[in-house]
């Protein structure tokens, strides 16, 4: 019997091209599997095949578990009990007494060749997954084998993977039988073995798209530097060239647009802007802007943001149907983009230029002209007067070394009472967050530096808002919400 074993074994792994340990292992489970039938109670067998020369041996086993944890007492053995055999074993360990093995040949063969050709079929799912993952295929084309509640089943080489219907481009009627490619966006790992989960939405797919169609792009000759999307309308890509004498945006839209218009038909119609990408931040929000023309930008570094100033006639087009070209400009470069006409832009600057003379004349008591200086030289906030270089105020020829000292003196002074002020608000925030129940100092003191200061400002917020205030998790947050909530419905 133990030569048909290992025969049976080398011819399986051969067939199937799977690991000759998975056989081994789903034969010893087979085997397993018939030898409980012999009992009447729920007990545990375990079969160990000699991997060699095919002997395999029986051993019905025990847990050793936890005197009071005891349910299942054909296969569960007490502490107690296990070290009167072995003062060795402890909780989780395993007591094990050799069975008298059933012959290979009266298995129910039944059960055997079921547990087998799971296995089997198991690990050649996964060795075919692994196969295609190793070539690292993210753009796959496929037949659509059926649809199930709208997601499309797609049969892929050996492989099926699932196109689910929120991956799937607006207003596409996808049917059994067509051929579609998609782009790999993850492998999900669930009781029915891996499962490829497929996009035709996500930006990636566009990438590939013109990778495909683009061979410059593989040739590392042309660079894509980012993509965004909205399915099925309209897309923009960052395109960078890597050789001075190539033309990035006309090799991408090829001879007679041929190249941008196989990828507009794979997308359903999608319209493609290409962009030229640069490291620029502001000329680059200008191309990623076109088609409509940009007169100039204003950029604030520590929001991350641009005011992007258009003519009025530009207007509408800058910003696109319902704001489909600023959204996708902005996701393609990363920056929150303002839109607003000249008049917008100066009235947003003479209101800002205003609100900062005065700070500067309330803060630093100094008179209009003092704060005007300031302004026109570039100072925005009491923190740049304060610690700039020194050498960057001395160059003010308006001001002597004294004035400056001064200012700077003033301005730290300032600062430093606006510190104690805003302390002295946290606290009391705090104490009034304190006496609700189940509140502790370390999150009363986190939302009340975050300008949640009473009980009612706490019910206002959402779970996920209360998460990164307090940095608590959702149960936590839930609890605190519910209870600042509680005179709600009294």
């Amino acid at each position: 019997m133990s030569r048909e074993i290992l025969l049976l074994v080398d011819a399986l792994a051969h067939e199937k091209n799977v690991e000759k340990s998975v056989i081994f292992t789903a034969l010893e489970l087979a085997l397993a599997s018939a030898t409980k039938k012999r009992f009447q109670e729920e007990v545990d067998v375990r079969v160990e095949i000699d991997r060699n020369n095919g002997e395999y041996q029986s051993f019905r086993r025990w847990q050793v578990t936890a005197d009071d944890l005891i349910e299942n007492p054909a296969a569960q053995i007490t502490v107690t009990e296990a070290q009167q055999r072995d003062e060795s074993l402890n909780e989780g360990d395993f007591v094990e007494e050799p069975l008298e093995s059933v012959e290979f040949g009266r298995i129910g063969a039944q059960a055997a060749k079921q547990v087998i050709l799971q296995k089997v079929r198991e690990a050649e799912r996964e060795q075919v997954l692994n196969d295609f993952l190793a070539r690292g295929e993210h753009l796959v084309t496929g037949m659509i084998k059926r649809m199930e509640k709208g997601n499309a089943i797609i049969e892929v080489g050996r492989i099926e993977a699932l196109l689910p219907r929120e991956q799937m481009i607006p207003k596409e009627n996808l049917r059994v039988g067509d051929r579609v490619r998609a782009y790999l966006l993850r492998v999900e790992r669930g009781g029915r073995g891996p499962q490829l989960i497929l996009s035709r939405i996500a930006p990636e797919f566009l990438i590939k798209l013109f990778e495909l169609e683009v061979p410059e792009i593989e040739e590392g000759l042309l660079e894509i530097r980012s993509a965004a999307r909205d399915p099925g309308l309209r897309s923009k890509i960052a395109v960078k060239s890597n050789d001075q004498r190539l033309d990035p945006v006309g090799t991408c839209v090829g001879m007679r647009g041929s190249r941008v218009q196989a990828v507009t038909g794979e997308l359903a119609g999608e319209r493609v802007d290409i962009v030229l990408w640069s490291m620029e931040p502001a000329q680059f929000v200008i191309n990623a802007m076109a088609p409509a023309e940009v007169s100039s930008i204003v950029v604030d570094e520590d929001a991350h943001s641009m005011d992007v100033v258009v003519d009025e006639e530009q207007l509408a087009q800058a910003i696109g149907k319902s704001g489909q070209n600023v959204r996708l400009a902005s996701e393609l470069t990363g920056w929150t983009l303002n839109i607003m006409t000249e008049e917008e832009s100066a009235q947003k600057h003479e209101t800002e230029y205003a609100n900062t003379r005065q700070l500067f004349m309330e803060k630093l008591d100094v008179d209009e002209e003092v704060a005007d200086i300031l302004v026109q030289e570039g100072f925005g906030t009491l923190e740049e007067i304060a610690y700039v270089p020194l050498s960057e105020m001395t160059d003010i020829e308006a001001f002597d070394e004294d004035t400056i000292n001064e200012l700077r003196k003033r301005a730290r002074d300032a600062l430093l009472t606006q510190a104690i002020a805003r302390e002295e608000k946290v606290e009391e925030a705090s104490e009034e967050l304190l006496a609700m129940e189940g509140m502790d100092a370390d999150t009363a003191h986190a939302l009340a530096a975050k300008g949640v200061s009473t009980v009612e400002d706490l019910a206002d917020l959402a779970v996920d808002e209360l998460m990164d205030m307090a940095g608590v998790d959702a149960e936590r947050a839930k609890q605190l919400i519910m209870t600042a909530r509680a005179p709600w419905f009294a």
